[in-house]
C-alpha cells in the first residue's frame, strides 16, 4: 500500500508550507487526483488518519476532485474518456491514444483559520 507513503509526502509539503507562513494547522486541504494516477480511495482512506495523526493536517477537513482520464487519439485527434490505459479511440478504434488528463495527483489548496 503506497498511499500511506503518499499521505507522508502530502503531510511533508504541508508542514513546509505551514513553517512559511508561521501557523499551526490547517483547516481545509483540496487534493486533485487522476483516475489513471494509481491511487486507490479506499486506501488512501484507510491510510489518511495514521498519515496525519499529530501533523498540520491532523483535524484538516479533506476534499477530493477526482479527475476523470481522458486521451487524445493519435490517429485521428479524438479526445475521449478512458477507464483503461488500453482502451481504443470510440471514433476509429486505434490504439495509438496518449493520455492527455487522469495522471494527476496535487494539492490543490490548504486553507487555515486566523
Amino acid at each position: 500500500m503506497h498511499e500511506l507513503s503518499i499521505v507522508i509526502s502530502i503531510v511533508d509539503i504541508a508542514k513546509a508550507e505551514a513553517e512559511k507562513l508561521n501557523i499551526s494547522s490547517f483547516s481545509t486541504i483540496e487534493l486533485e487526483i487522476g483516475s489513471q494516477s494509481g491511487i486507490v480511495q479506499e486506501a488512501l482512506d484507510f491510510a489518511w488518519p495514521q498519515g496525519v495523526k499529530g501533523s498540520v493536517l491532523n483535524s484538516a477537513k479533506r476534499k477530493i476532485n477526482w479527475v476523470e482520464a481522458k486521451a487524445k487519439c493519435q490517429d485521428c485527434g479524438a479526445v475521449f474518456a478512458i477507464a483503461n490505459l488500453y482502451d481504443t479511440c470510440p471514433h476509429c478504434n486505434s490504439l495509438f491514444n496518449e493520455l492527455i488528463q487522469g495522471k494527476e495527483l496535487k494539492i490543490k489548496a490548504l486553507t487555515y483559520e486566523d
